[in-house]
């Protein structure tokens, strides 16, 4: 399998194992779009508190998936192109000890302090009752989230696509036929109302995980998650660390960008909250099918990193990224073209339509600098040269931070004013992430002249600037 990546053309490699992940990808872009659509049969109320709970979940997820997910895709596929198969299970016991850590974690926090942070983000009274009631169920249940994500990860990292994304997938079909029994109350079941899409993520999560867990322990021959045989080392830790954690500056930005914008969007009154929470929406649902091309391009330019094929691996993370910035830009035209198809989908309240709208002809054609940006993200987790890279998404957090304190201060601000805010932070994203990568952020200190050929792997992320 990570033989015939180093060797086969890249455009065709490329789209055999991004097809798999795209179709699952747009399967959980389904999951989500049924998901806002059954909140918004409740009402205005509850679909404002989806809005402002949606950014620590999508938090939840892309750290999981995304982040630490990437740098252990990254890792597997280096040990594996290395020829390191001992190497590679390792890294997979280490990412599964970890997993349980942050997920432990990230209940806590979330069941502790949420009150006080969607109260932070301008929640109050029925909107805050309405995230809290959604949050607090999620969370206590997210453990099924990161493992399933995490081991998806490492499946991904061996190149088996198929066995990934249709876990997943599964997953997803599930979620949104056992949200609509919970959220609706059909048949015995309760009426949870918000709570039952969070009782809809948690069960399609532990399915995928469930299955994609005996997968690696019984099937896979390409790696298996052994429980014995493999000593447990703390730089095993460190190295996932080290990367997960610069990966995570990614996410932290995207989502403390939205944050940020939520908040002063609050302060606009709760239909353009509601508004801005569906257009927004669309951005972290277009995460998902990046990351569909962008999982490929972790595991080719990962494989080729750790079999010291440099040129080759980079040439892959620009192919990839053009591909992604070609998708997104594409559905956000569309949508700016035409918003109603996206807006009317989730109410019928002509108020939050109107600002959802707006926000879609806004914002919609610039969403092809978002997808060049987050899909060199993720190459630069195969690659495992994530410091530069990630500096286009605290870029464009800056641009948003300033932004928003200067027209906070502007009597006579719109919500338009911050739309086209938003536009000006997503062409800084993409663009000093192109930048950096083009200027040698992920081949600095290596020797393109001298690509070496030896099944050894360098140790690349003690090389990380």
């Amino acid at each position: 399998m990570h033989k015939n990546l180093l060797t086969d053309p890249i455009s065709p490699t490329l789209a055999r194992l991004a097809a798999p992940n795209i179709i699952a990808m747009f399967i959980m872009l389904a999951t989500s779009m049924a998901e806002a659509f059954y909140i918004g049969q409740l009402g205005t109320a509850p679909l404002a508190g989806l809005a402002l709970a949606f950014p620590m979940i999508m938090l939840t997820m892309m750290m999981a998936g995304g982040s630490f997910g990437g740098a252990i895709s990254g890792a597997v596929a280096q040990q594996l192109g290395a020829g390191n198969r001992d190497g590679a299970e390792s890294v997979a016991l280490h990412a599964f000890i970890l997993t349980i850590g942050f997920s432990v974690l990230f209940s806590w926090l979330f069941l502790s302090f949420g009150a006080t942070i969607y109260s932070t983000l301008g929640g109050k009274d029925d909107v805050l009752k309405e995230a809290l009631a959604y949050s607090d169920l999620f969370f206590s249940g997210c453990m099924a989230i990161w493992l399933a994500n995490v081991f998806n990860a490492v499946i991904r990292g061996t190149g088996q696509m198929n066995v990934a994304a249709g876990a997943m997938a599964l997953g997803s079909i599930i979620q949104i036929l056992v949200s609509a029994v919970f959220v609706f109350g059909i048949g015995p079941f309760p009426a949870l109302g918000i709570a039952g899409a969070a009782v809809g993520s948690i069960v399609g999560f532990t399915v995928a995980g469930l299955l994609q867990l005996w997968f690696l322990m019984r099937t896979s021959a390409v790696l298996q998650l052994r429980f014995n045989g493999i000593s447990i080392q703390a730089s095993a830790f460190l190295d996932i660390l080290k990367v997960g954690s610069m990966a995570s500056v990614s996410p932290l930005s995207s989502v403390l960008t939205v944050i940020i914008i939520t908040s002063m969007m609050a302060r606009l009154g709760v239909d353009v909250l509601a508004g801005y929470g569906i257009g927004a929406r669309l951005e972290f649902l277009m995460i998902p099918l990046i990351f569909g091309i962008g999982s490929a391009s972790i595991t080719m330019v990962g494989t080729h990193f750790g079999a010291g094929k440099y040129q080759r691996g980079v040439k892959i993370g620009w192919i990839s990224s053009f591909y992604a910035a070609a998708l997104a830009g594409s559905m956000g035209l569309i949508l700016s073209l035409f918003p109603s198809l996206w807006a009317n989908l989730f109410t019928d309240v002509e108020t939050v339509r109107a600002a959802c709208r707006s926000y879609l002809q806004i914002v919609g054609p610039f969403y092809a600098f978002f997808g060049l940006g987050l899909c060199l993200y993720f190459a630069s987790q195969g690659a495992r040269r994530l410091l530069w890279p990630v500096m286009g998404a605290f870029a464009r957090l800056l641009v948003v931070a300033f932004g928003g304190w200067y027209l906070s201060n502007q009597p006579n601000a719109s919500a338009e004013d911050f739309f086209v805010l938003i536009c000006i932070a997503m062409a800084t994203y993409g663009l000093v992430t192109a930048a950096v990568v083009y200027l040698g952020a992920w081949t600095q200190g290596l020797n393109l002249k001298a690509e070496r050929t030896s099944p050894e792997i360098n140790d690349l992320a003690d090389a990380n600037p």
